[in-house]
């Protein structure tokens, strides 16, 4: 099997995507789009089993993959979903001090991470998880993420 793109090209990758979140929460700096990546996959793991955060990591780009795990102590008991706004506050409070994540970070991750994925591999893991996670990952304009760089 030869080596997947996303390993490959890791980084070619991770660049677009930092400059996809840039460009979709109008921020300036790489580290104020991956505080608010990191804030939005935080949250989302938030509410899943250590099985299921690892199955939904499986269809990740390389580098969203491994910021999606670093750190997680998955919870016994997860908490179910919230509605996007308190989900959203929840992201912004990641590294407050330093935290820029705009209202619109949920939508603006979910949209970019929907350019770099397999989109049948990643509604079939969404399809795998409780209710909400497929809500969590809804961009009104799913056409408009259509792939970048492959």
């Amino acid at each position: 099997m030869p080596m997947p793109w996303t390993y490959r090209h890791a980084s070619k990758e991770w660049r677009a995507i930092l400059d996809d979140l840039k460009d979709r929460m109008d921020l300036v700096s790489d580290n104020s789009a991956y505080t608010a990546l990191d804030g939005v996959l935080q949250v989302f793991r938030r509410r899943l089993t250590a099985q299921q955060g690892l199955d939904f990591a499986s269809v990740l780009p390389a580098i969203p993959r491994a910021i999606f795990v670093a750190g997680w102590r998955p919870e016994a008991e997860p908490p179910p979903f919230a509605d996007r706004a308190t989900m959203t506050r929840e992201a912004q409070q990641v590294r407050p001090h330093h935290n820029l994540t705009p209202d619109s970070a949920i939508e603006a991750v979910a949209w970019t991470l929907r350019r770099y994925v397999n989109a049948a591999d990643f509604q079939r893991a969404l399809d795998q998880l409780p209710p909400g996670a497929a809500g969590f990952w809804h961009v009104d304009n799913p056409e408009g993420a259509r792939p970048r760089i492959f």
